[in-house]
């Protein structure tokens, strides 16, 4: 054989993730919230891509706009899916047959409408909303450390030290490494500290729950060595061992019950009456409603979904006047970046709709009759019943919420464990063996009807739920119960 250099043709197949392919399964995974930023970033990006923000109606809503392109062209979103049983009714949207980009015909026109106030003053709705926004720990604590006499070292001393408060009012900061941060020293920072407990609201600035209640009680006198005994045993109050209480704090049992009551009077969170950073309300990505005959109605939440389209007639006036390859080439990325994302958002909202339509007949039981019917379920069930692989599942379940009668659930919530039947028939979800252990618990009523983990087993056994104790126990603590011993003790001081 001979040895010289040589052309040779060889066919293969390989998988290769274009950066399209990629920003498609980016926005799998995406929230609705992390959505629209992104959106709201290609559509400052792309000038060919356009909002469309025309009224929805009953025949094409709920479901993602977009213009017909030259290519590849895709059916739009289902809008709904009609589950009963094994079946799965979708009836598909329409298609836009509209061009998109009237607003462009205007060559640019500007609307002024919004215009009248200079970017160097508030607007109407930013005054207003200052004005009735409440006021913060921190802005609260600044305002007191302005009138407070302390020297220039001091205040900023102390502005550090209020700036590492959280929203409950404690500090999280370590004395020793503001210190020599700043170059004072940890004694002069315990001198700022000691004058910022003064501060209102009392226990303000505290380090844990025991120096936190320690300086409400200093302010009403009743830090009495009873009292701060059983702040240094809160431990056992946590269990409820009131024998070993009396002990350590030497009281008889009318003294440590007004003890307690007295701590209970307290503030252990002195931060939480002023205003924190305002919570976003989770907003569904499907909705689940019951329509008659027994089906469950599944449809897209459209407030969650982008409406944006590919602006045909503005690409069709700049692309006559471009005249270097570097402008098509410009308009060109432009014009199959913003198709792809039309496409990539229709497929996003088909993929949820058709998960989320498995999700609901697997769990219809869940739907019709409540927790302890929830089945056991996976991913790969999910998957193979839909023709997609578990990670495109996994992500379309990631950050999706669905509204059902029953409440408003992540997606991911009916993704449960399974626990062997005893008797050898269908196997018992976890999160309906949880319920029915929370259920367990909230019946007791006196020290002699508390249930140990044990006896739960035993329980859930003749009901059919083969469970280990160490699983009963791992639940319980999971659910934040406490232990038998502790409920007891517990039902025994109420009394």
């Amino acid at each position: 054989m001979s040895l010289g250099p040589r052309l040779e043709l060889r066919q293969g197949q390989g998988l290769v993730i274009t950066p399209q392919l990629q920003q498609a399964i980016k926005l799998l995974q995406l929230s609705n919230l992390e959505l629209e930023a992104f959106v709201e970033a290609e559509l400052e990006r792309n000038p060919l891509l356009q909002r469309d923000a025309e009224p929805e109606t009953e025949q094409d809503a709920p479901r993602v706009d977009r213009a017909e392109t030259a290519s590849d062209e895709m059916p739009d979103a289902a809008a709904t899916a009609d589950m009963d049983g094994g079946h799965e009714d979708v009836s598909p949207g329409e298609r836009d047959s509209g061009e998109g980009g009237e607003a462009a015909d205007g060559g640019g026109a500007i609307d002024w409408s919004r215009a009248g106030k200079g970017g160097s003053f508030e607007s109407e709705d930013d005054f207003e909303g200052r004005l009735s926004r409440e006021k913060t720990l921190g802005e609260h604590l600044h305002d007191q450390l302005a009138v407070a006499g302390l020297s220039e070292a001091e205040r900023g001393v102390a502005a550090v030290l209020i700036d590492a408060v959280d929203e409950g009012g404690y500090l999280r900061a370590d004395l020793e490494e503001i210190g020599e941060r700043l170059g004072c020293g940890q004694p002069f920072v315990e001198g700022v500290l000691a004058v910022l407990h003064g501060f209102e609201p009392t226990g303000v600035m505290a380090r844990d729950v025991r120096e936190c209640l320690s300086l409400q009680l200093r302010e009403k006198d009743r830090l009495d060595p009873a009292m701060d005994a059983l702040l240094a045993n809160l431990d056992l109050l946590a269990r409820r061992d009131m024998a070993a209480l009396k002990k350590v704090c030497g009281v008889d049992d009318e003294d440590l019950r007004d003890m307690i009551g007295e701590l209970k009077a307290l503030t252990p969170r002195p931060g939480a009456a002023f205003g924190g950073e305002p919570a976003h309300a989770v907003s569904p990505d499907v909705y689940v409603r019951e329509g008659p005959g027994g089906l469950w109605h599944v449809e897209l939440n459209t407030d969650t979904l982008p409406r944006v389209l590919v602006d045909q007639r503005y690409h069709a006036r700049v692309s006559g006047g471009a005249r270097t390859e570097q402008d098509k080439a410009f308009l060109s990325d432009c014009m199959a970046s913003a198709s792809w994302l039309v496409r990539s958002l229709d497929q996003r909202a088909r993929t949820i709709l058709k998960v989320a339509s498995e999700i609901v007949r697997q769990q219809d039981g869940f739907l019709a009759y409540g927790v302890q019917h929830l089945r056991p379920l996976n991913l790969k069930t999910v998957a193979d019943a839909i023709g997609m692989h578990e990670s495109t599942v996994s992500r379309v379940t990631s950050n999706k919420y669905i509204a059902t009668p029953r409440g408003l659930f992540e997606l991911k919530f009916f993704f449960t464990a399974s626990i062997a039947n005893s008797s050898g028939g269908e196997a018992h979800s976890a999160e309906s063996v949880r319920h029915r252990i929370r259920q367990l618990i909230e019946t007791e009523r006196t020290e002699t009807e508390v249930h140990s983990d044990d006896t739960i087993v035993d329980i859930l056994k003749e009901a059919g739920v083969d469970i280990a104790r160490r699983t009963v126990a791992k639940y319980r603590e999971a659910m934040r119960i406490p232990s038998s011993v502790e409920r007891r003790r517990a039902l025994r001081a109420a009394v």
